[in-house]
């Protein structure tokens, strides 16, 4: 919503759906859910997919990692990997198994879509902080051979 002030426009700097929804919340989950949604609609804004450089989107949820390669003129998903399906890789570096389980689903979904000749792509991180799983699934990507 924009209105003026002296001739010069001025920019509400929330939607005040968006802040009440999030007040509204009797959940601290929701709450949290709520304010990650807001920071990927953020990003989202930036970040955008085409079919010479599709967008990797990482969804995490407690107990698994999932990636989708967008492509977002289309409006499509390529393909998509989870945890679910990766079998763990044996590294050097002490990792935790969910760690570990991330790493693989990257350079799992690294591969098939080196199968399906993409190669360079963007990284959506999903509103969550660029740590722990989300950056394991990143560099097991980088790994398989993405360029990001």
């Amino acid at each position: 919503m924009v209105s003026t002030s002296g001739g010069r426009p001025v920019r509400l700097l929330r939607a005040p759906e968006e802040r009440e929804e999030i007040e509204m919340a009797n959940d601290k989950a929701e709450v949290r859910r709520l304010q990650r949604a807001k920071r990927h609609r953020r990003v989202l804004k930036k970040v955008r997919g085409t079919a010479e450089r599709p967008r990797l989107v990482v969804f995490r949820s407690l107990r698994n990692v999932e990636g989708q390669i967008v492509d977002d003129d289309r409006g499509i998903t390529l393909l998509g990997v989870s945890t679910r399906v990766a079998e763990p890789v044996e590294t050097e570096e002490e990792m935790t198994s969910k760690v570990a389980l991330s790493y693989a689903a990257g350079r799992l979904l690294a591969e098939k879509a080196r199968e399906r000749g993409i190669e360079q792509i963007v990284f959506d991180r999903g509103g969550y902080r660029y740590h722990g799983r989300v950056k394991a699934f990143a560099d097991g990507a980088r790994a398989g051979g993405l360029d990001f």
